[in-house]
């Protein structure tokens, strides 16, 4: 065989004439032409201060919150003046104070005080963040009440979204905790208002933007209840280990996920006893535009 034809059967079995080659998905000036950032986010179920051996010490929470070295934070179980398991105190902003970081709390309850004059008592959801926040809003979603007896499912806040800017780029981040009871069924109810709140950040033509959800969902990836958030969110950890309970975790129902574009580099599940939760933490990387 002469030489130059058996060298351009070479070059074409290798793909380098382009001839019948067809090149990568992200080839051209496809996905390998996009800038991406990194951003760490973290989810965490703090139990209001209270470790795995029961005792409330909020200098912990923010010791272990600390050692995530995140940009920003999903919390759930935060007293703000809630009662005396955790002294009464706003959790919301001493954890932010400690931590040097900005803070948006968004109660599911918010409740007269015990004594006139003092403030609400209110517990909720939060989201801690090192970067600007440019907005943040408490949405509603379908809850089952644990301060009323015999409740309906209805509509009640603590769904936070909290747009942060990450390298000149808004990020929207939410934080949310889900019904807790064996029965599905409201956790189904939740699952759908969360996709419809997510989806009115998106245009008429169906553009979203980046999108990162947290939080504590109380069932396990492959729970049927959650399969609808699949279908617009990557799981950041599907292989990591359990987060529930904290001294030796059996399931894993915490959560960071990402909207389509955001890359998922790493996941952990730290080991801290400072609440009966173990975190979630993910690098993530932004999509910013092209080069």
């Amino acid at each position: 065989m002469p030489l130059r034809r058996r060298l351009a059967q070479l070059l074409l079995a290798a793909g380098m004439l382009g001839l019948t080659a067809t090149p990568p998905a992200h080839a051209g000036s496809g996905e390998r032409d996009v800038r991406y950032g990194p951003l760490r986010v973290a989810s965490y179920n703090v139990h209001a201060g209270i470790g795995q051996d029961g005792a409330f010490d909020i200098q912990r929470t923010a010791e272990a919150i600390r050692a995530l070295d995140a940009d920003v934070v999903g919390l759930q179980e935060l007293d703000v003046h809630w009662d005396q398991r955790s002294e009464w105190r706003n959790l919301a902003n001493d954890l932010a104070r400690s931590l040097g970081m900005r803070v948006y709390f968004a109660p599911i309850y918010s409740l007269d005080p015990a004594t006139e004059g003092n403030p609400r008592r209110e517990y909720g959801v939060a989201v801690l963040s090192r970067l600007p926040i440019l907005s943040a809003g408490n949405h509603e979603i379908t809850r089952l009440s644990t301060q009323v007896e015999n409740p309906a499912p209805a509509p009640a806040p603590g769904f936070a979204e909290v747009v942060v800017r990450a390298h000149g780029v808004p990020v929207h981040v939410y934080t949310t905790h889900l019904d807790y009871r064996p029965d599905p069924a409201v956790r189904k109810a939740q699952v759908a208002d969360t996709r419809r709140i997510m989806a009115e950040d998106c245009d008429r033509r169906g553009r979203c933007p980046h999108q990162v959800l947290t939080g504590d969902f109380n069932a396990a990836p492959d729970a049927p209840e959650l399969a609808p958030l699949w279908e617009r969110l990557a799981d950041a950890g599907p292989a990591i280990g359990g987060t529930y309970p904290a001294d030796a975790p059996r399931q894993r129902i915490d959560y960071v996920t990402a909207s389509k574009g955001i890359r998922v580099r790493t996941a952990a599940v730290p080991d801290t006893l400072a609440s009966d939760h173990r975190p979630i933490v993910a690098d993530l990387r932004v999509p910013l535009g092209r080069r």
